[in-house]
């Protein structure tokens, strides 16, 4: 077993996220991996969050890679008319929605607590199911 010199860097892991639900093949499937829960579950002025999106299907895969050590928790959009937004109605989402850890959504975004996960170093399954309201 390998020591590591005490200012080494920690080991990063990756998180591959799993999205299935989709009711369209439209738009995209955009993703955001944060640590943070002052920006969760909108992550969007998080400079130190992982943000990726993927054409909509059924069953899509992301993948953030080199993510550090840490407890984190992933929001999930499937933004069918590619704004970049989520779309609402009398603030019930229009489009779909899945959070890390699937909590039950009743009138509003999960807690960061009740999504989140660690990071330590190695791969981290998820799979997110969308929910659609409207």
């Amino acid at each position: 077993m390998a020591l590591l010199p005490a200012n080494a860097p920690e080991a990063t892991g990756a998180v591959d996220v799993r999205i299935v639900g989709a009711r369209s093949a439209k738009g995209m499937i955009r993703a955001c991996l944060t640590s943070n829960p002052r920006f969760f579950p909108n992550c969007d002025k998080d400079n130190t969050s992982f943000k990726a999106s993927v054409h909509a299907a059924p069953d899509a895969v992301i993948r953030f890679a080199n993510v550090p050590p840490g407890d984190y928790a992933v929001t999930v959009l499937h933004d069918e008319n590619e704004n970049f937004k989520l779309d609402t109605t009398l603030g019930i989402p229009r489009e779909g929605v899945g959070f890390s850890r699937n909590p039950r959504l009743v009138m509003s975004a999960p807690s960061f607590t009740a999504t989140v996960f660690k990071v330590a170093g190695a791969s981290v399954p998820l799979t997110v199911t969308l929910k659609y309201f409207l």
